[in-house]
């Protein structure tokens, strides 16, 4: 039987987590009192969090197993939990049981409400302010201010998705966290939710300060995916513009205090200025017909889809193209 919900949870050695976490999220989710599946993807653990994990699916199968020949990152993790996922509805959570379980029925609740994403924000974090929390407020307020997606909370994993969202998102190197904002092209409606924060009971965070440098540029890779990445030409066209139309104006500054001042213009900067200015410009733009025709040739090879349709009313199913992620795991 298909399970309507699918709960995705990245892992890198918990050991000491795995039983908590189970004893906690299966209790949530059977209070909930709807169908499910918990994937969890090991993501290369070198302590016992595989062996574990074994031992619960061998007790509960709905607990499936994805386990990483080596550590991929929590992007992938999430990319490959998401290509297993079965569920009408995905949810992803933390391990570390700093996200509380018991909140996922409130995601669910508001997504009811016909939200396609529902995140987390976590409003009284048991973080330190300086080393965590204020890194945070940074890069949360920089992603809303660029995306235009404007949430409290980035950060916190605790969110909750329809399937057709999920699957149609691309993942890689570090932008899991920016999964509504790279969800918006598709006109997703998202919504924010209270939730619990927790102390880290076992184990060390795997985040530190330097995770807001990272953000920082990965949010320009973002900015550009979003508003560029069909129709490249238009920024590097613009900018070849820009940079052609400054020097062309130099050049003709140039020729009127030549022939009409009867100046001597060798020897002036602003003729080499007005050549490079001129040179960069059509550079800048052979560029963009170049990007063009890469992106058109990497959406027609990948079948990449440039829309999605939410529903169709006519008797037939939906027409979008939904290429599915590749699979980044092993499944033991």
């Amino acid at each position: 039987m298909t399970p309507f919900l699918s709960v995705v949870i990245p892992l890198y050695n918990e050991a000491e987590n795995v039983e908590p976490l189970y004893g906690e999220l299966s209790a949530a989710l059977d209070q909930i009192g709807r169908s499910y599946e918990v994937i969890v993807v090991d993501d290369g653990s070198t302590d016992d969090s595989f062996a574990r994990l074994r031992d619960i699916h061998q007790r509960d199968s709905r607990w499936r197993i994805i386990r990483f020949r080596r550590n991929f990152g929590q992007a992938a993790g999430f990319a490959a939990g998401f290509a297993a996922a079965r569920g009408e509805v995905v949810v992803t959570s933390d391990a570390d049981l700093q996200n509380d379980p018991r909140d996922i029925g409130r995601l669910l609740a508001r997504l009811d409400e016909g939200y396609d994403i529902v995140s987390g924000w976590r409003t009284e974090r048991k973080e330190p302010f300086l080393s965590r929390r204020l890194p945070s407020m940074t890069a949360n307020r920089m992603i809303s201010d660029t995306t235009g997606v404007v949430l409290h909370d980035y950060g916190c994993s605790l969110k909750a998705y329809r399937s057709e969202v999920a699957k149609n998102v691309r993942l890689y190197g570090e932008l899991h966290r920016f999964i509504p904002a790279l969800a918006s092209w598709m006109g997703v409606k998202v919504a924010e939710v209270p939730v619990n924060d927790r102390k880290r009971r076992f184990g060390k965070s795997k985040y530190g300060i330097s995770r807001t440098f990272r953000v920082f540029l990965d949010l320009i890779t973002v900015r550009f995916m979003l508003s560029y990445s069909t129709r490249p030409l238009h920024v590097f066209g613009g900018l070849g513009l820009a940079s052609a139309g400054v020097g062309s104006l130099i050049g003709l500054y140039l020729t009127v205090l030549k022939f009409g001042f009867g100046q001597d213009i060798g020897t002036r900067p602003l003729l080499s200025l007005a050549v490079l200015l001129v040179v960069l410009g059509v550079q800048l733009m052979s560029m963009g017909l170049l990007a063009e025709m890469i992106t058109r040739t990497y959406h027609e090879a990948q079948d990449k889809p440039i829309y999605v349709i939410r529903e169709q009313l006519d008797g037939t199913a939906p027409a979008s193209p939904a290429a599915e992620p590749s699979t980044l795991a092993g499944t033991e």
